[in-house]
Formats: C-alpha cells, sequence, structure tokens
C-alpha cells in the first residue's frame, strides 16, 4: 500500500500544472484519422486527431478526459508531437512503458519531459492512462498508412 507521501509526490505542481496547460485541445475538422482510446482501470479517456504529410505528423487535437497523470502525459506529448513519425511516437510509446514498468530510461529528446511521471511506477492501475495519447497517436497512424499503402 502506497503511503500518503507517495501519493502527494505523484501529484505534483508539475503534473498538475501540466494537467492544466494540454496544447492542441482543438479538434481538427478534417483528421485524416481519429482513434479514441481508453484505459478501463480508470474510465481515462483521449480522442486524437491528426494529419500526416510525407509520414510526418504535420497537425494534431486531441480530447482528453483523463486523471491528472494521463492529463500531464497528454500535456508532453502534444508540445512535441508536431513533425515526428511513426517510429519516434513508438520509440517514445515504449521507452515510456519500460519507464512506468521495469525502471527504464527515460524517454529521448523531444519526450524527456515525461520523466515527471517516474513516480507513477508505483501506481500500475495508471499505467494505461499515462500511455492513451502515445497509444492513440501509433493507432491512428496505422490507420493511415493501412489506408494509404493497402
Amino acid at each position: 500500500m502506497s503511503s500518503e507521501n507517495d501519493l502527494i509526490k505523484l501529484y505534483s505542481t508539475r503534473i498538475l500544472a501540466l494537467a492544466a496547460d494540454i496544447p492542441h485541445l482543438d479538434r481538427l475538422e478534417a483528421p485524416d484519422a481519429t482513434v479514441k482510446k481508453r484505459a478501463p482501470l480508470c474510465g481515462s479517456a483521449i480522442t486524437v486527431d491528426l494529419r500526416l504529410s510525407d509520414g510526418k505528423i504535420i497537425d494534431f487535437g486531441q480530447d482528453v478526459k483523463a486523471c491528472a497523470l494521463g492529463q500531464a502525459s497528454a500535456s508532453i506529448v502534444g508540445a512535441a508531437i508536431l513533425g515526428r513519425t511513426f517510429n519516434e511516437i513508438e520509440t517514445a510509446r515504449n521507452q515510456l512503458k519500460s519507464m512506468l514498468t521495469n525502471d527504464g530510461p527515460v524517454p529521448a529528446p523531444p519526450f524527456e519531459g515525461l520523466e515527471v511521471l517516474i513516480p507513477a511506477r508505483n501506481f500500475k492501475n495508471r499505467h494505461a492512462s499515462i500511455l492513451l495519447a502515445l497509444e492513440a497517436t501509433l493507432e491512428a497512424m496505422q490507420q493511415i498508412s493501412q489506408e494509404n499503402y493497402g
């Protein structure tokens, strides 16, 4: 059982500030793909819209209905998302998952800000919420790839 101090550390001032300032909260009018993902344990959900050009994200919108940890993750991802490729997003997702589950290193730039979520390692029921933004983005990119390349 986690102590009260662990919970206070988990919901740090930095995490709460990120959760209050999420970039790209406007949905796109004509996205190339839209994906909604939900974390069943906590009920957090995110809907991601994106447009790609030459394999890179050129426009991004998100609707975030998540706990403060999921919101903070969406904030960090949203700030770094434009110009990223599928491989960069997949690497960031894999690194974030490893950071949370295997005490792996912090994700590489431009996603190094996800380091603020290290205290969530001990709260496995929050991991899915933290991964939502990257998972939804990857799925949207895969949809576009399948539509374009069959």
